[in-house]
């Protein structure tokens, strides 16, 4: 980890500092625009608090996935040395993303808190259990995303354009009870709208309303990773040590 953070970001400026602030300025950015264009609120909730407990996640994925691309060959060297195993390069770029994830969400919540543009959490084990399936699934699409880029160079291209079209089912711009029942079966479909309810509903509690089911996320995490795990297993014999 300390290797990987000493490649991206270097000893100069604010160093590792960057894996909290990178996050923070898309999700303070994106919630300006939203402020100016919509006003303080919408739907009873803060604009400013709505955006950033949204992006925040949703940029997590993001990294995390492209991090992924092409991460064995790119380390390969490295499993010269015998403790070294190729989950390990999944297991360190995801931690990276996951702590400075969790550093800019707290940062911007004490900020936001502290101006009045965000809620003092309402059920704060249900905003970590949120963000915790959030990241397991996000994880499991890594072990997944990882292999099959070494297997397949057009994944590397797709990836990019893949997430930006993930956007409209990451649950990042609106709730799910803001939608038709029709549309709302549909989107609970996805792992990302169920984990992106439970943080916002573990944010205002009473003053929204909330459609999550755990067990959705935590299924196709787990089989997303018993997956990824047979393809890191195969692609590790025929990957070249240099």
């Amino acid at each position: 980890m300390i290797r990987e953070l000493t490649t991206r970001f270097g000893r100069d400026n604010i160093g590792f500092l960057w894996i909290m602030v990178e996050p923070l300025m898309f999700a303070v950015l994106v919630a300006l625009i939203w402020r100016v264009s919509k006003g303080p609120e919408e739907h009873g909730v803060s604009v400013v608090a709505f955006v950033v407990s949204g992006y925040i996640p949703i940029t997590l994925f993001r990294h995390c996935v492209n991090r992924s691309v092409a991460v064995f060959s790119a380390n390969s060297g490295l499993l010269y040395h015998r403790q070294i195993k190729i989950l390990d390069f999944i297991f360190s770029r995801f931690i990276i993303e996951f702590v400075g994830g969790m550093m800019a969400y707290l940062f911007a919540a004490l900020i936001l808190i502290w101006i009045g543009e965000f809620p003092i959490p309402a059920d704060m084990g249900l905003l970590i259990a949120g963000w915790c399936v959030y990241s397991f699934f996000c994880l499991s699409l890594c072990l997944v995303i990882g292999p099959l880029s070494e297997i397949s160079e057009v994944l590397e291209k797709l990836v990019p354009v893949t997430t930006y079209v993930m956007i409209p089912v990451s649950g990042l711009p609106y709730m799910v009870s803001w939608m038709t029942p029709d549309v709302r079966d549909l989107l609970l479909y996805s792992p990302f709208v169920n984990g992106m309810e439970m943080m916002r509903k573990g944010l205002w509690g009473e003053a929204v309303t909330a459609y999550y089911d755990v067990w959705n996320p935590l299924i196709c995490s787990m089989v997303l990773t018993l997956i990824g795990l047979t393809l890191c297993r195969r692609v590790r014999r025929t990957l070249a040590v240099e």
